[in-house]
């Protein structure tokens, strides 16, 4: 199984995707690169930017609604 199956199973799941956790689960260390291709094939992967201890990186999610999205990110 591709990472770019491995990688949309588990955003369809209702889970959040940082670069760490694809790098762990995965072994991908361009998680950016297989979003891009996910996207190219018509899936809707949203971003947000977070920051903890002065790093700033990306979460992927696909869209749900705005509660949980808020519950899954910690605002």
């Amino acid at each position: 199984m591709t990472q770019n199956v491995q990688i949309l199973r588990y955003l369809e799941t209702g889970k959040t995707l940082t670069p760490i956790d694809a790098l762990s689960l995965f072994g991908s260390f361009r998680l950016g690169a297989r979003i891009f291709e996910l996207r190219q094939q018509g899936h809707e992967i949203n971003k947000v930017l977070l920051r903890k201890e002065n790093k700033n990186f990306a979460c992927y999610f696909m869209p749900t609604d705005k509660k949980s999205l808020a519950a899954r990110v910690g605002l």
